[in-house]
Protein backbone atom coordinates (compact mmCIF):
# COMPACT_ATOMS: atom_id res chain seq x y z
CA UNK A 1 0.00 0.00 0.00
CA UNK A 2 1.37 3.41 -0.96
CA UNK A 3 2.02 5.66 2.03
CA UNK A 4 0.54 9.16 2.15
CA UNK A 5 4.01 10.64 2.56
CA UNK A 6 5.07 9.05 -0.75
CA UNK A 7 2.10 10.61 -2.53
CA UNK A 8 2.85 13.99 -0.92
CA UNK A 9 6.48 13.87 -2.03
CA UNK A 10 5.54 12.79 -5.57
CA UNK A 11 2.91 15.43 -6.36
CA UNK A 12 4.06 17.38 -9.46
CA UNK A 13 2.52 20.69 -8.31
CA UNK A 14 3.66 22.92 -5.46
CA UNK A 15 1.77 22.04 -2.26
CA UNK A 16 2.04 23.98 0.99
CA UNK A 17 0.48 23.19 4.37
CA UNK A 18 -0.57 26.37 6.17
CA UNK A 19 -1.34 26.35 9.89
CA UNK A 20 -4.10 28.30 11.66
CA UNK A 21 -1.80 31.34 12.00
CA UNK A 22 -1.04 31.41 8.25
CA UNK A 23 2.49 30.12 8.79
CA UNK A 24 4.10 27.51 6.53
CA UNK A 25 3.86 24.16 8.31
CA UNK A 26 5.24 21.95 5.56
CA UNK A 27 5.71 21.80 1.78
CA UNK A 28 6.56 19.16 -0.79
CA UNK A 29 9.63 19.06 -3.10
CA UNK A 30 7.67 20.75 -5.90
CA UNK A 31 6.86 23.50 -3.42
CA UNK A 32 10.53 23.92 -2.58
CA UNK A 33 11.23 24.20 -6.29
CA UNK A 34 8.53 26.82 -6.76
CA UNK A 35 9.87 28.94 -3.87
CA UNK A 36 13.44 28.18 -4.85
CA UNK A 37 14.17 27.55 -1.20
CA UNK A 38 14.43 24.62 1.21
CA UNK A 39 11.77 23.44 3.64
CA UNK A 40 14.12 24.21 6.50
CA UNK A 41 14.29 27.86 5.46
CA UNK A 42 10.53 28.19 4.89
CA UNK A 43 8.80 26.21 7.65
CA UNK A 44 7.46 28.51 10.35
CA UNK A 45 7.57 31.61 8.15
CA UNK A 46 4.36 33.59 7.41
CA UNK A 47 3.06 32.40 4.05
CA UNK A 48 2.26 35.94 2.87
CA UNK A 49 5.82 37.02 3.53
CA UNK A 50 7.02 34.40 1.08
CA UNK A 51 4.22 34.35 -1.49
CA UNK A 52 2.97 37.35 -3.47
CA UNK A 53 -0.46 36.93 -5.08
CA UNK A 54 -2.14 39.58 -7.21
CA UNK A 55 -5.49 39.10 -5.43
CA UNK A 56 -7.00 39.46 -1.96
CA UNK A 57 -6.08 35.87 -1.25
CA UNK A 58 -5.44 36.25 2.50
CA UNK A 59 -9.05 37.32 3.13
CA UNK A 60 -10.36 34.58 0.85
CA UNK A 61 -8.26 32.02 2.72
CA UNK A 62 -9.71 33.11 6.04
CA UNK A 63 -13.27 32.72 4.70
CA UNK A 64 -12.45 29.28 3.33
CA UNK A 65 -10.99 28.27 6.70
CA UNK A 66 -14.00 29.61 8.58
CA UNK A 67 -16.48 27.84 6.27
CA UNK A 68 -14.38 24.66 5.92
CA UNK A 69 -14.81 24.94 2.17
CA UNK A 70 -12.40 24.75 -0.79
CA UNK A 71 -11.32 27.87 -2.64
CA UNK A 72 -10.29 28.23 -6.29
CA UNK A 73 -8.55 31.27 -7.77
CA UNK A 74 -7.70 31.01 -11.45
CA UNK A 75 -5.46 33.02 -13.77
CA UNK A 76 -3.71 35.06 -11.12
CA UNK A 77 -0.10 36.28 -11.00
CA UNK A 78 1.89 34.53 -8.25
CA UNK A 79 5.47 35.39 -7.32
CA UNK A 80 7.98 34.92 -4.52
CA UNK A 81 11.01 36.78 -3.33
CA UNK A 82 13.13 34.52 -5.51
CA UNK A 83 11.20 34.54 -8.78
CA UNK A 84 9.10 36.96 -10.88
CA UNK A 85 5.30 36.57 -11.00
CA UNK A 86 3.83 33.91 -13.25
CA UNK A 87 0.25 33.08 -14.21
CA UNK A 88 -1.09 30.32 -11.93
CA UNK A 89 -4.22 28.58 -10.72
CA UNK A 90 -4.57 28.29 -6.93
CA UNK A 91 -6.54 25.69 -4.99
CA UNK A 92 -6.98 25.88 -1.23
CA UNK A 93 -8.78 23.29 0.87
CA UNK A 94 -9.07 22.42 4.56
CA UNK A 95 -6.93 19.51 5.74
CA UNK A 96 -9.28 16.84 7.06
CA UNK A 97 -8.84 16.08 10.75
CA UNK A 98 -6.65 19.14 11.42
CA UNK A 99 -8.71 22.17 12.44
CA UNK A 100 -7.48 25.42 10.92
CA UNK A 101 -4.90 23.71 8.72
CA UNK A 102 -5.17 24.43 4.99
CA UNK A 103 -3.57 22.89 1.89
CA UNK A 104 -2.46 25.33 -0.82
CA UNK A 105 -1.78 23.98 -4.32
CA UNK A 106 -0.04 26.26 -6.84
CA UNK A 107 -0.39 25.19 -10.48
CA UNK A 108 1.45 27.26 -13.11
CA UNK A 109 -0.80 27.53 -16.12
CA UNK A 110 1.61 25.66 -18.38
CA UNK A 111 1.23 22.70 -15.99
CA UNK A 112 -2.52 22.98 -15.66
CA UNK A 113 -2.95 19.31 -16.62
CA UNK A 114 -6.30 17.78 -17.38
CA UNK A 115 -8.58 20.75 -16.85
CA UNK A 116 -9.60 22.35 -20.13
CA UNK A 117 -11.01 25.84 -20.16
CA UNK A 118 -12.37 28.42 -22.55
CA UNK A 119 -12.74 32.19 -22.55
CA UNK A 120 -13.81 32.26 -26.17
CA UNK A 121 -13.00 30.77 -29.48
CA UNK A 122 -9.44 30.82 -30.83
CA UNK A 123 -8.80 33.19 -33.72
CA UNK A 124 -7.87 30.34 -36.07
CA UNK A 125 -11.11 28.59 -35.19
CA UNK A 126 -13.04 31.81 -35.74
CA UNK A 127 -11.53 32.05 -39.22
CA UNK A 128 -12.58 28.49 -39.98
CA UNK A 129 -16.11 29.19 -38.74
CA UNK A 130 -16.29 32.40 -40.76
CA UNK A 131 -15.20 30.67 -43.95
CA UNK A 132 -17.62 27.79 -43.40
CA UNK A 133 -20.44 30.23 -42.67
CA UNK A 134 -19.83 32.08 -45.93
CA UNK A 135 -19.90 28.82 -47.89
CA UNK A 136 -22.84 27.26 -46.05
CA UNK A 137 -25.62 29.02 -47.95
CA UNK A 138 -24.03 28.38 -51.35
CA UNK A 139 -23.46 24.71 -50.57
CA UNK A 140 -27.01 24.14 -49.29
CA UNK A 141 -28.57 25.19 -52.60
CA UNK A 142 -26.88 22.55 -54.81
CA UNK A 143 -27.37 19.97 -52.05
CA UNK A 144 -31.10 20.54 -52.24
CA UNK A 145 -30.93 19.90 -55.98
CA UNK A 146 -28.88 16.73 -55.50
CA UNK A 147 -31.34 15.44 -52.90
CA UNK A 148 -34.32 16.16 -55.14
CA UNK A 149 -32.68 14.48 -58.15
CA UNK A 150 -31.86 11.38 -56.10
CA UNK A 151 -35.47 11.14 -54.89
CA UNK A 152 -36.75 11.41 -58.48
CA UNK A 153 -34.34 8.71 -59.65
CA UNK A 154 -35.47 6.39 -56.87
CA UNK A 155 -38.98 6.21 -58.34
CA UNK A 156 -37.81 4.05 -61.27
CA UNK A 157 -35.04 1.99 -59.67
CA UNK A 158 -34.83 -1.55 -58.41
CA UNK A 159 -34.56 -2.27 -54.70
CA UNK A 160 -30.82 -2.90 -55.05
CA UNK A 161 -30.20 0.47 -56.70
CA UNK A 162 -32.45 2.22 -54.18
CA UNK A 163 -29.72 1.73 -51.57
CA UNK A 164 -27.50 4.11 -53.56
CA UNK A 165 -30.09 6.88 -53.88
CA UNK A 166 -31.07 6.48 -50.22
CA UNK A 167 -27.40 6.92 -49.32
CA UNK A 168 -27.20 10.10 -51.41
CA UNK A 169 -30.30 11.54 -49.71
CA UNK A 170 -29.16 10.56 -46.22
CA UNK A 171 -25.65 11.97 -46.57
CA UNK A 172 -26.90 15.16 -48.23
CA UNK A 173 -29.26 15.79 -45.32
CA UNK A 174 -26.44 15.16 -42.85
CA UNK A 175 -24.31 17.78 -44.60
CA UNK A 176 -27.22 20.25 -44.53
CA UNK A 177 -27.58 19.69 -40.77
CA UNK A 178 -23.89 20.43 -40.28
CA UNK A 179 -24.11 23.59 -42.38
CA UNK A 180 -27.14 24.76 -40.38
CA UNK A 181 -25.15 24.29 -37.18
CA UNK A 182 -22.31 26.35 -38.64
CA UNK A 183 -24.78 29.11 -39.52
CA UNK A 184 -26.26 28.95 -36.03
CA UNK A 185 -22.78 29.29 -34.51
CA UNK A 186 -21.96 32.34 -36.59
CA UNK A 187 -25.35 34.01 -36.17
CA UNK A 188 -25.64 33.65 -32.38
CA UNK A 189 -26.88 36.99 -31.06
CA UNK A 190 -25.26 38.68 -28.06
CA UNK A 191 -26.86 37.59 -24.77
CA UNK A 192 -29.83 39.58 -23.49
CA UNK A 193 -28.76 39.85 -19.86
CA UNK A 194 -31.32 39.89 -17.07
CA UNK A 195 -31.77 38.38 -13.61
CA UNK A 196 -32.25 34.64 -14.17
CA UNK A 197 -33.15 31.85 -11.75
CA UNK A 198 -30.65 29.10 -12.62
CA UNK A 199 -32.82 26.40 -11.09
CA UNK A 200 -35.67 27.26 -13.46
CA UNK A 201 -33.25 26.86 -16.38
CA UNK A 202 -31.91 23.55 -15.07
CA UNK A 203 -35.38 22.17 -14.35
CA UNK A 204 -36.59 22.92 -17.86
CA UNK A 205 -33.47 21.34 -19.37
CA UNK A 206 -33.89 18.27 -17.14
CA UNK A 207 -37.53 17.74 -18.13
CA UNK A 208 -36.80 18.23 -21.83
CA UNK A 209 -33.89 15.76 -21.72
CA UNK A 210 -35.88 13.05 -19.90
CA UNK A 211 -38.63 13.34 -22.50
CA UNK A 212 -36.20 13.09 -25.38
CA UNK A 213 -32.60 12.04 -25.90
CA UNK A 214 -32.05 11.21 -22.21
CA UNK A 215 -35.12 9.08 -21.60
CA UNK A 216 -32.84 6.25 -20.47
CA UNK A 217 -31.00 8.44 -17.96
CA UNK A 218 -31.50 9.19 -14.28
CA UNK A 219 -30.97 12.86 -13.38
CA UNK A 220 -30.28 13.79 -9.76
CA UNK A 221 -30.70 17.40 -8.59
CA UNK A 222 -28.37 18.80 -5.95
CA UNK A 223 -29.38 22.45 -5.72
CA UNK A 224 -28.41 25.20 -3.30
CA UNK A 225 -31.84 26.71 -2.47
CA UNK A 226 -30.28 30.01 -1.37
CA UNK A 227 -28.54 30.63 -4.71
CA UNK A 228 -29.06 34.23 -5.89
CA UNK A 229 -30.16 35.15 -9.39
CA UNK A 230 -27.60 35.07 -12.19
CA UNK A 231 -26.87 37.85 -14.68
CA UNK A 232 -27.49 35.89 -17.83
CA UNK A 233 -29.60 35.15 -20.87
CA UNK A 234 -31.98 32.39 -19.82
CA UNK A 235 -32.61 31.06 -23.33
CA UNK A 236 -28.92 30.80 -24.13
CA UNK A 237 -28.13 29.14 -20.78
CA UNK A 238 -30.90 26.64 -21.48
CA UNK A 239 -29.19 25.86 -24.79
CA UNK A 240 -25.91 25.31 -22.92
CA UNK A 241 -27.37 22.92 -20.34
CA UNK A 242 -29.41 21.02 -22.94
CA UNK A 243 -26.24 20.48 -24.97
CA UNK A 244 -24.30 19.17 -21.95
CA UNK A 245 -27.17 16.83 -20.98
CA UNK A 246 -27.47 15.62 -24.57
CA UNK A 247 -23.75 14.82 -24.72
CA UNK A 248 -23.88 12.93 -21.43
CA UNK A 249 -26.94 10.96 -22.54
CA UNK A 250 -25.44 10.02 -25.89
CA UNK A 251 -22.17 8.98 -24.26
CA UNK A 252 -24.04 6.66 -21.90
CA UNK A 253 -25.71 4.84 -24.78
CA UNK A 254 -28.82 2.69 -24.62
CA UNK A 255 -27.89 1.20 -21.24
CA UNK A 256 -28.28 4.64 -19.65
CA UNK A 257 -26.58 6.13 -16.64
CA UNK A 258 -26.79 8.89 -14.07
CA UNK A 259 -26.37 12.64 -14.41
CA UNK A 260 -25.99 14.95 -11.43
CA UNK A 261 -27.05 18.60 -11.69
CA UNK A 262 -25.46 20.60 -8.88
CA UNK A 263 -25.49 24.28 -7.99
CA UNK A 264 -23.54 26.05 -5.26
CA UNK A 265 -22.10 29.42 -4.32
CA UNK A 266 -18.31 29.83 -4.33
CA UNK A 267 -17.66 33.09 -2.49
CA UNK A 268 -14.08 33.58 -3.64
CA UNK A 269 -14.21 32.36 -7.24
CA UNK A 270 -13.02 35.11 -9.56
CA UNK A 271 -11.64 35.23 -13.07
CA UNK A 272 -8.72 37.40 -14.10
CA UNK A 273 -8.82 38.23 -17.79
CA UNK A 274 -5.79 38.64 -20.00
CA UNK A 275 -6.33 42.40 -19.98
CA UNK A 276 -5.84 42.48 -16.23
CA UNK A 277 -9.42 43.09 -15.10
CA UNK A 278 -11.09 40.63 -12.77
CA UNK A 279 -14.70 39.66 -12.13
CA UNK A 280 -16.36 37.63 -9.40
CA UNK A 281 -18.08 34.48 -10.71
CA UNK A 282 -19.55 32.91 -7.57
CA UNK A 283 -22.51 31.04 -9.12
CA UNK A 284 -21.50 27.48 -9.96
CA UNK A 285 -23.32 24.89 -12.09
CA UNK A 286 -21.92 21.38 -12.37
CA UNK A 287 -23.13 18.75 -14.84
CA UNK A 288 -21.58 15.43 -13.87
CA UNK A 289 -22.11 12.01 -15.44
CA UNK A 290 -20.83 8.48 -14.88
CA UNK A 291 -20.19 7.78 -18.56
CA UNK A 292 -16.99 6.65 -20.30
CA UNK A 293 -15.33 10.08 -20.19
CA UNK A 294 -13.70 12.17 -22.90
CA UNK A 295 -11.02 10.66 -25.15
CA UNK A 296 -7.68 11.69 -23.56
CA UNK A 297 -6.36 13.04 -26.84
CA UNK A 298 -9.28 15.50 -27.05
CA UNK A 299 -9.31 16.68 -23.43
CA UNK A 300 -7.43 19.91 -24.15
CA UNK A 301 -9.35 20.73 -27.35
CA UNK A 302 -12.89 19.74 -26.50
CA UNK A 303 -14.20 23.32 -26.72
CA UNK A 304 -12.61 23.96 -30.13
CA UNK A 305 -14.88 23.95 -33.22
CA UNK A 306 -14.90 20.78 -35.36
CA UNK A 307 -13.35 18.65 -32.57
CA UNK A 308 -15.51 15.64 -31.73
CA UNK A 309 -14.99 12.27 -30.10
CA UNK A 310 -18.11 10.75 -31.66
CA UNK A 311 -18.49 9.18 -35.07
CA UNK A 312 -20.25 11.63 -37.38
CA UNK A 313 -20.07 14.29 -34.65
CA UNK A 314 -19.87 17.88 -35.91
CA UNK A 315 -17.69 19.18 -33.09
CA UNK A 316 -19.77 22.34 -32.83
CA UNK A 317 -21.89 21.61 -29.76
CA UNK A 318 -19.27 22.31 -27.08
CA UNK A 319 -17.77 25.11 -29.16
CA UNK A 320 -21.18 26.79 -29.09
CA UNK A 321 -21.42 26.17 -25.32
CA UNK A 322 -17.99 27.78 -24.89
CA UNK A 323 -18.95 30.79 -27.00
CA UNK A 324 -22.17 31.39 -25.04
CA UNK A 325 -20.41 31.23 -21.67
CA UNK A 326 -17.63 33.46 -22.98
CA UNK A 327 -20.21 36.00 -24.15
CA UNK A 328 -21.60 35.98 -20.58
CA UNK A 329 -18.11 36.83 -19.25
CA UNK A 330 -18.29 33.47 -17.49
CA UNK A 331 -16.04 30.44 -17.23
CA UNK A 332 -16.43 26.83 -18.27
CA UNK A 333 -14.09 23.96 -17.49
CA UNK A 334 -14.16 20.19 -17.76
CA UNK A 335 -12.50 17.45 -15.75
CA UNK A 336 -12.92 14.01 -17.23
CA UNK A 337 -11.95 10.44 -16.40
CA UNK A 338 -13.70 7.12 -17.12
CA UNK A 339 -16.78 6.99 -14.90
CA UNK A 340 -16.71 10.69 -13.99
CA UNK A 341 -16.94 13.70 -16.29
CA UNK A 342 -17.73 17.11 -14.78
CA UNK A 343 -18.51 20.29 -16.70
CA UNK A 344 -18.39 23.31 -14.41
CA UNK A 345 -19.90 26.67 -15.34
CA UNK A 346 -19.18 29.82 -13.32
CA UNK A 347 -21.39 32.90 -13.71
CA UNK A 348 -21.80 36.37 -12.16
CA UNK A 349 -24.58 37.37 -9.78
CA UNK A 350 -27.24 39.71 -11.15
CA UNK A 351 -26.82 43.31 -9.95
CA UNK A 352 -29.45 44.68 -7.60
CA UNK A 353 -31.07 46.76 -10.34
CA UNK A 354 -31.32 43.90 -12.86
CA UNK A 355 -34.84 43.06 -13.96
CA UNK A 356 -35.92 39.43 -13.59
CA UNK A 357 -37.09 38.21 -16.98
CA UNK A 358 -39.06 35.01 -16.45
CA UNK A 359 -39.85 34.84 -20.17
CA UNK A 360 -36.24 33.78 -20.80
CA UNK A 361 -37.04 30.27 -19.65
Amino acid sequence: MIEESTIWMSLPVACVLIDSDDNIWNLNPAGEGFFNSSSKALIGKPIWDKLVVDAAIDQALERARKNSSPLFVNDVDVGTGERPPMLCNLQIAPLAGHEGMMVLMISPRELAGRISQSHGVKSSAKSAIGMAEMLAHEIKNPLAGITGAAQLLSMNLSSEDLELTDLIVEESRRIVTLLEQVEQFGNLRPPHLSAVNLHDVLDRARRSTLLGVGAQMRIIEQYDPSLPLAHADGDQLLQVVLNLLKNASEAAGKEGGTIWLRTYFEHSFSLRRAGGDGRALPLQIEVRDDGPGLPPELADEVFDPFVSGRENGTGLGLALVSKIISDHDGWIAVDSAPGRTVFRISLPVAPANAHENKDDV
